[in-house]
């Protein structure tokens, strides 16, 4: 694998896409994009903001258009909602990337997602029955978060590109 690839990593909300999107962008020295910025700068909001003031379906879409844009710029590391999966736009973009699901079990995500306001109220059960088929579909490596530290996910993401693990330093 290649490191001019894009990488994606997916997941439900609470998953730490962003954490671990952070530190295989560093690892590999190539920007980091994700979701909740670019929703913020384009549109105004977060994903909660966004949800209640012109629904769901409205925010999904501009996440998709998130992905969407960023796989068509120069490699980089991508942080996607959730949602994208749902696109068969953004899934038929995504067999040119690494996708990296990061999951975990639904109480660990529930517990992760009440440390943040910026995330809609949203049932990690509810959102597995969903999109799990989506995320299966597309991932190319998956992590269990659960178990895995982000430092973890960082060096499986190395090892499945066939490069050295991340300098602990």
């Amino acid at each position: 694998m290649a490191k001019n690839k894009p990488v994606v990593v997916v997941g439900l909300m609470g998953s730490g896409k962003s954490t671990a999107g952070r530190l295989i962008s560093e690892a590999l020295g190539v920007p980091l994009t994700d979701s909740d910025p670019y929703l913020m700068e384009r549109h105004g909001g977060t994903a909660a903001e966004i949800a209640a003031r012109e629904g769901a379906r409205a925010l999904h879409r501009y996440e998709a258009e998130h992905v969407l844009h960023e796989l068509a710029g120069e490699p980089k590391v991508i942080a996607a909602a959730a949602s994208t999966v749902e696109d068969p736009r953004v899934r038929e973009a995504l067999r040119d990337a690494l996708v990296v699901w990061v999951d975990a079990d639904d109480e660990v995500l529930a517990r992760r997602m009440r440390s943040g306001d910026h995330r809609p109220g949203f049932s990690p059960a509810a959102m597995r029955a969903r999109r799990e088929r989506y995320f299966r579909e597309v991932a190319d490596l998956r992590c269990d978060v659960g178990v895995l530290t982000p430092e973890q996910v960082r060096d499986a993401v190395l090892r499945e590109m066939g490069l050295p693990a991340a300098d602990p330093s």
